[in-house]
């Protein structure tokens, strides 16, 4: 059974239509790339999942559970939708972090809030998710005191301090000075190898290659194609695949 289980998804923003009928399966612990051109629907889709943007149709189901049908959307309270949220971790390009909080602070605010354990188990899963993103010297810092590749590590713990069953990467390195780009994708690298289920909008073709199990190439709001990294890279079937690794090569 697939962890996560796209069925016919669209989206439209007045006549725009941004998503048409997508579908997607990803496997626990499979890695998702998802490249193409601005526009394409990529970051629509990664909001869609994430529930900050609905769907109007279509479905989105965890572990074989159907927990979003577009058309039953607007009658879901806001707990529910809440409850929807917890399944995905998003991390944004523009890192998001609450200036008023520290290191510790942004990474333990929302299960705090949410009360999804006790203090003190909060806290140390939070120290925990900072030392793996390689900051345990920054836990008390303020975030106008990080990098922006410190940044952006902090908003990886962040969000994987709710216990997400996917996280989502939208162009996470691409607000980064290329000397910072590594550190966050040896981070994402290191998830991958621990088995985390991601699907990762992104840019960086080496890490598509070295890390995704599978890519999709997305134009117009449609999965124009899919495959391997090999498959996808090597041998493009379609002629707008070809033309977007031409212009990145």
């Amino acid at each position: 059974m697939a962890l996560l289980e796209v069925r016919g998804l669209k989206k439209s923003f007045g006549k725009t239509e941004v998503l048409k009928n997508i579908d997607l399966s990803l496997e626990r612990g499979q890695v998702l790339a998802v490249i193409g051109s601005s526009g394409g629907g990529k970051t629509t889709l990664l909001r869609c999942l994430n529930f900050l943007e609905f769907a109007d149709e279509g479905t989105i189901s965890v572990g074989g559970k159907v927990i979003y049908d577009g058309k039953a959307a607007k009658k879901m309270t806001d707990a529910q939708m809440r409850a929807c949220r917890l399944h995905f971790g998003l991390v944004f390009q523009s890192f998001n972090l609450f200036p008023q909080y520290s290191v510790l602070g942004n990474v333990t605010l929302a299960p705090t809030l949410l009360k999804l354990d006790t203090p003190q188990h909060i806290e140390a899963r939070a120290r925990a998710l900072i030392e793996r993103v390689g900051l345990t010297e920054r836990m008390d810092a303020y975030p106008c005191q990080l990098s922006g590749g410190q940044q952006q590590r902090v908003a990886i713990a962040r969000a994987l301090s709710m216990n997400p069953h996917v996280m989502l990467f939208d162009e996470a390195t691409s607000a980064l000075d290329p000397e910072l780009v590594r550190d966050v994708l040896g981070v994402m690298r290191d998830l991958a190898h621990d088995g985390m289920t991601m699907i990762v909008v992104t840019h960086e073709m080496g890490f598509v290659r070295d890390v995704a199990d599978r890519v999709f190439f997305m134009d117009g709001g449609v999965i124009v194609e899919e495959g391997t990294p090999s498959e996808v890279f090597d041998h493009p079937k379609s002629e707008r695949t070809k033309a977007f690794l031409g212009n990145i090569s």
